[in-house]
């Protein structure tokens, strides 16, 4: 069909396409902060699952604005070498093969006529055969980096968690991923075990002071009181050596 190429409509076909790709960019990034900004006030309420949801909106908004940003960068690519494009020819030259075959691929997956009706006239340059085995991805003539960006999976929580950690941060908004909560929770614990054990030695110290001092006021036993003394708080300190350790190597999980 490659008499029905038309090398004018062709090039301003493309020209077209780099503009309304560009401003729909512009639109869904506008569209996306104020979405950033929706999730930081649930955040801020305490809505932390629906917050997640919205995120993982906002993750497949964002790979796709990528996907556009490609498309934009093929289309100009294109146009820097119309004069390979506009030789007849059955195949593109590999010049611009990859441009050619990630427009007539991804195309379908945006909401641009433009884009639509340039993909048409590809197609129709290089025929029926040619397009099939480019919707096919046979021979993985797409470019990976276009296929990774229309992929539909489902943001993993990782993802999900780094997301909602530089939205709060960039609002000012405290919270703290799962496993920082827990530190945090496993950090107030040990304060309170401590200062509890801390209490309790101290008060056996004391009973363990006042069981070894006699009744009888000779100068004699005073020694051995204050070898007592010396003796009682050594494992004491033992122990909060070990508590201390066990502290630290918490802080560390």
């Amino acid at each position: 069909m490659s008499h029905m190429w038309n090398a004018t409509k062709a090039k301003v076909q493309l020209r077209l396409s780099v503009q309304r790709l560009r401003t729909l960019q512009q639109k869904k990034e506008a569209q996306a902060k104020a979405a950033r900004r929706d999730i930081a006030t649930l955040v801020e309420r305490g809505k932390i699952e629906t917050a997640r949801v919205k995120i993982e909106t906002i993750i497949n908004e964002d790979i796709h604005i990528e996907l556009l940003e490609l498309l934009e960068l093929y289309c100009e690519l294109l146009l820097a070498r119309f004069g390979l494009l506009d030789q007849n020819t059955r195949e593109p030259d590999p010049g611009i093969a990859e441009g050619v075959c990630s427009v007539i691929h991804a195309a379908p997956r945006t909401e641009l006529k433009e884009l639509h009706i340039l993909r048409d006239i590809l197609m129709h340059k290089y025929g029926r055969e040619f397009s099939l085995a480019v919707m096919e991805n046979r021979d993985g003539c797409v470019s990976s980096r276009v296929m990774s960006k229309m992929s539909t999976a489902t943001p993993p929580p990782s993802l999900v968690d780094a997301y909602l950690t530089e939205i709060t941060k960039a609002y000012g908004v405290p919270w703290l991923r799962p496993n920082e909560e827990g530190n945090e929770e496993g950090k107030d614990t040990n304060r309170d075990v401590s200062s509890t054990d801390a209490e309790t030695k101290t008060e056996n110290s004391k009973n363990n002071e006042n069981k070894s001092r006699p009744t009888s006021t000779s100068p004699e036993p005073a020694p051995k009181s204050t070898e007592s003394k010396k003796v009682t708080p050594a494992p004491v300190e033992d122990e909060f050596e070990a508590l201390a350790r066990r502290f630290a190597e918490l802080k560390k999980r």
